[in-house]
């Protein structure tokens, strides 16, 4: 039985992870951190905990929690995981970091779109925890970088057409669109109930962060340097990520040729779901799981494919693919504690 830490466990994505933990057969919750709730038991900040667990939440003090687990996920803002992760590793810790501050390969891209990095030699060394994609790499890794929410619907959506040279890498635009729990649990007033309901906008056109990721990842899987256009959608909703993506061919294909394809790419793939032919992903059958489901259209009268995915932004755009990475790394079966049948409606 692993002994598991989060750090960060009263942020949505870290009640999450307590959430896919708790009952997982193979590990134990043993830190659970926060300093706005420091002294109150997890279960009291989120009942839907109750009876599930009795950990207690406690401030962030490395050297109190360094030797009571095994492996730790690190649920903070970016800036503050560059902080505490190297203490972690200097101490034999496996970490798997959901922040973005171990993602991008280049400390200058990273610096470009965040701020000054201060654990650059761990970025040469951290994994990028895309599971279908990385997984060898996994397996051996102490430091995984989990992707981003919108890196990971867009990413997988592409994956098979960029390997087998279908799209011309140069023409990617993608739109996507998600629920407001992507954007964290503090108090915000563009996420306000009166600011949200009834609403649909776009937000960071042009300059998300997560374009570099998505753009440096796409970039490995096309074997060339890869420029995007993507663009977030705020839509009014808890949870659950679309993303519609539009590519140029760069070969003729047929519709049957690209299904067998995603189907043959994704047939060992316990949490990538290829659509029917003819039929698209919608966020209500994955919500609270960890699958990501795919459909796509060769549209041969402009020449594009149109593919689109669907992800619950908070499981497999998040806690679930960061459990997903902890079960490789710590050699458990993959899927252990992520059974979890979509809820609907």
């Amino acid at each position: 039985m692993y002994k598991i830490g989060i750090v960060g466990a009263s942020g949505y994505t870290g009640v999450e992870l307590a959430r896919l933990l708790v009952n997982h057969p193979d590990v134990e919750l043993t830190v659970a951190t926060s300093r706005q709730y420091a002294g109150k038991m997890l279960s009291d900040v989120y009942p839907n905990l109750r009876g599930l667990t009795d950990i207690v939440l406690e401030d962030v003090v490395i050297e109190d929690l360094v030797n009571r687990a095994d492996l730790f996920f690190t649920a903070v803002p970016h800036q503050t995981a560059m902080n505490i992760v190297p203490a972690f590793l200097a101490a034999g810790k496996k970490v798997v970091d959901l922040s973005a501050d171990f993602r991008i390969d280049d400390a200058e891209v990273y610096e470009a779109w965040y701020q000054t990095h201060i654990a650059k030699e761990f970025l040469e060394e951290a994994v990028y925890g895309l599971p279908e994609i990385n997984r060898a790499k996994i397996k051996g890794a102490r430091l995984v970088a989990n992707p981003g929410c919108y890196p990971t619907s867009i990413i997988l959506g592409l994956a098979p057409l960029l390997k087998n040279g279908i799209i011309d890498p140069s023409t990617i635009i993608a739109d996507s669109k998600s629920g407001t729990s992507g954007a964290g649990r503090s108090a915000s007033v563009a996420t306000l109930y009166c600011e949200v309901t009834d609403g649909f906008k776009a937000y960071k056109v042009g300059n998300h962060r997560h374009t570099p990721e998505i753009e440096q990842e796409i970039a490995k899987l096309a074997g060339q340097g890869v420029i995007i256009s993507f663009t977030p959608h705020l839509v009014p909703m808890v949870r659950g990520i679309l993303s519609t993506i539009y590519a140029g061919l760069a070969k003729d294909v047929s519709q049957a040729e690209v299904d067998s394809m995603y189907q043959d790419f994704y047939k060992n793939e316990r949490f990538v779901r290829p659509c029917a032919p003819g039929t698209f992903p919608a966020t209500q059958f994955v919500r609270g799981s960890n699958y990501c489901d795919i459909g796509c259209k060769v549209d041969l009268r402009t020449k594009r494919i149109v593919v689109v995915s669907a992800i619950d932004n908070l499981v497999k755009g998040a806690a679930g693919q960061a459990v997903q990475n902890m079960n490789i790394v710590l050699g458990l079966g993959e899927a252990s504690g992520l059974h979890v049948v979509p809820l609907f409606p």
